[in-house]
């Protein structure tokens, strides 16, 4: 079943995943039609079916020897196991078994085991997490794991697998974990196995492991660009006794519109959601090579709390040392109202999640003293969890929304500019603790992580490289001279703040917003740092994991060149103005107002044939009032600033306006390169383009 794709010079292989749902099904066997709930429920036996099979195989073998054994890649006889999953659990003799009564085929196993193996082998690495952890514990009466010293911290991380690459949270994380075994027990667990239980069969059913016996998908032959056609044997009955109570059963679905029709498909995974059949389709498009280093021209982007994304472009100028070039002019993305928006679901969501703790906390009493729970409790909490469980989907959605959308402007960018590389800032290791009550459960509400995995999603259809930068002191130095930045709280204030930064030293006097300072660190070190990037293995994402000081430069600061003309690149034509300020603004006449009452018998508005006698007709169209209410904001902000969460409501989002309505982001101009394109008539000057006389 899988496919390959023609690759041409330059390209390579992009293997994605879209959902897609499935309202109806054809059995083959009695030319049943399906309907959703029907189809629903065949799945929902083939998934229960699995998911045993798979936790009974992962049940029986967690325990460390075994997940050594399956890491290491080789058998007892010392022969190299197969990358399929499934296979090497054969090859081990951990194959599944099928309760005694029941009939399922073999390919059915296969899926079972395929499941169980890779629950296994991603069991390891966090094995080895967890064993670093525990073998460099501290020790003392003074000790505490969550406080470690530096030399601490280096023992861990040389314990580790890769230790420079691990995130310092999921270190942390790891130790929080073995701290609430320690304080529930008294003591240190032995392992991840006794740390963790075993892990179940996802609820799902990967059909990549099985073959054409099982599964085929192929795309509809009379709109192949639009639906596919899936075949897959399904059981009539939860415990099915013979083979004949499986039967093939057609289902035909809607191809999302992100596959385009070059794609080649590949099996999909089942899963119920809702009651409803899902697929997720998996599939492969050729789009250019990424590139690991080279990079001529970046785009850079600082995360923010009020304005998620701060960025620009940079150019890197070569010769002997290259030096970072940028017109120092930011971009900005600031969805406010959807923050607002944001913000307000989760107040939500955790009073309904204390209401829901008060009450579980009374019927568990009763259900202690003997007592039945009262009935009117119980139906209270029922809605209640019903309504936290809306609520929580609720969020979800939207930040997948925002998370889609910050992608989507950064690509945007990118390719506007015409840059090959998006710089990102590492921000894994930091935690919304020590910050304030407010500042912390902001940060920790934020979507960082499914930014990045969106970005770099988007990005490689375009061959655009997204690579993370340390972010250690890019918010500290100035990017003009390197000095340590003053933060204040706004530029005419001298009071200490996090907002704005100036450079102390009189010879740079850099003045900017706090995210405008960074971006442009961000980018410079990551063309200065480009030879040292590497692939991670692990997310598959090229980071840069150290930096040299001594390849720290200043960014140098310049305008874009002039399109180049008839009569030079650089010459600009006669008929340009120069529009330098040398003296104030001269006064220009102010219109008149339009009259709101009838004109007077004497005015030549009301000596007309049509009006008539003077006094009757008024003096212009009678204003109107509107019709609906306007959804935009009442009042202008700013692109950098926010008022807090309990004060900013945006007008639209108060009403459910919509997500897009409160997105803003700065668009984006084109660069036209000298003797491309004529310049269009909103690129003209205003010698050539004079604006229109103003009424008097």
């Amino acid at each position: 079943m899988r496919r390959k794709v023609e690759l041409g010079e330059g390209q390579a292989e992009r293997v994605a995943c879209a959902s897609a749902s499935a309202f109806r099904g054809l059995d083959a066997v009695t030319g049943e039609v399906l309907g959703a709930d029907v189809l629903a429920g065949r799945v929902g036996w083939l998934t229960a079916l699995v998911e045993s099979m798979c936790a009974e195989v992962t049940g029986a073998r967690w325990n460390r020897p075994d997940l050594a054994r399956l890491a290491c890649g080789r058998d007892l006889s010392g022969q190299r196991l197969p990358s399929n999953a499934w296979m090497a659990l054969r090859m081990l003799g951990w194959a599944a078994t099928v309760r005694e009564g029941l009939y399922v085929p073999d390919r059915v196993r296969r899926v079972a085991e395929e499941q169980a193996g890779r629950a296994l082998r991603s069991a390891w690495w966090r094995t080895q997490i967890t064993d670093a952890v525990l073998a460099t514990w501290p020790t003392g009466p003074d000790a505490d794991p969550m406080r470690r010293t530096a030399g601490e911290w280096e023992a861990l991380r040389a314990a580790c697998p890769d230790g420079q690459g691990v995130a310092a949270s999921v270190l942390r994380a790891r130790t929080r974990q073995i701290a609430a075994f320690h304080t529930t027990h008294g003591r240190l667990p032995a392992g991840l196995c006794e740390l963790e239980a075993a892990p179940g069969g996802g609820r799902q059913v990967v059909l990549a492991a099985a073959d054409k016996q099982l599964a085929t998908l192929a795309r509809c032959e009379d709109d192949p660009a639009r639906y596919a056609v899936l075949t897959v044997r399904l059981p009539v009955r939860p415990d099915p006794r013979t083979r004949g109570d499986w039967h093939s059963v057609v289902i035909r679905f809607r191809l999302p519109p992100t596959i385009p029709v070059t794609a080649a498909l590949h099996a999909p995974t089942l899963r119920l959601r809702g009651g409803r059949l899902r697929l997720d389709v998996a599939h492969t498009t050729a789009v250019p090579t990424t590139r690991r280093d080279g990079h001529l021209r970046a785009v850079a982007f600082d995360y923010g709390l009020n304005t998620l994304l701060t960025g620009g472009t940079l150019t890197l100028a070569g010769g002997t040392q290259p030096t970072v070039h940028t017109n120092g002019q930011p971009v900005f993305f600031r969805p406010d109202g959807v923050l607002a928006k944001a913000d307000r679901l989760r107040v939500l969501a955790e009073q309904l999640g204390a209401k829901v703790a008060h009450l579980q906390s009374l019927t568990d009493g009763r259900t202690a003293s003997g007592l039945r729970p009262d009935p009117l409790t119980a139906a209270k909490l029922a809605v209640l969890r019903t309504e936290h469980a809306r609520v929580s989907k609720r969020r979800t959605r939207l930040n997948e929304q925002l998370a889609r959308a910050a992608a989507h402007f950064m690509v945007g960018h990118a390719r506007a500019a015409r840059a090959s590389v998006i710089y990102l800032e590492d921000l894994r290791d930091m935690e919304a603790r020590g910050k304030g009550r407010t500042l912390n459960t902001r940060l920790s509400s934020s979507v960082r992580g499914q930014i990045v995995a969106h970005t770099r999603h988007q990005a490689a259809r375009y061959g655009i490289a997204v690579v993370i930068v340390p972010a250690r002191g890019t918010s500290k130095y100035c990017p003009t001279c390197l000095s340590v930045l003053r933060h204040r709280a706004a530029p005419d204030r001298t009071t200490p703040g996090w907002k704005w930064a100036s450079c102390p030293d009189t010879a740079c006097g850099y003045s900017a917003d706090r995210d405008v300072a960074a971006w442009q660190r961000i980018g410079a070190r990551g063309l200065q740092h480009q030879h040292t990037t590497v692939l991670d293995r692990s997310s598959g994402t090229y980071v840069i994991r150290r930096t040299a000081p001594e390849l720290d430069q200043p960014v140098r600061h310049t305008t874009h060149p002039r399109p180049a003309t008839e009569s030079g690149p650089q010459q600009q034509s006669a008929a340009a103005v120069d529009r330098t300020k040398a003296g104030p603004t001269r006064n220009r006449p102010v219109p008149r107002q339009r009259r709101r009452v009838p004109a007077p018998p004497g005015t030549p508005a009301a000596r007309t044939a049509v009006a008539g006698p003077g006094g009757k007709r008024p003096a212009g169209r009678m204003p109107q009032s509107p019709t609906r209410r306007t959804q935009r904001r009442r009042r202008r902000q700013a692109p950098h600033t926010m008022s807090t969460p309990t004060r900013h409501q945006p007008y639209g989002a108060r009403l459910g306006a919509g997500f897009h309505l409160h997105t803003h982001a700065t668009p984006v101009t084109r660069r036209i390169q000298p003797g491309a394109q004529p310049r269009s008539l909103f690129h003209r000057s205003r010698a050539d383009n004079p604006a229109p006389p103003r009424k008097t």
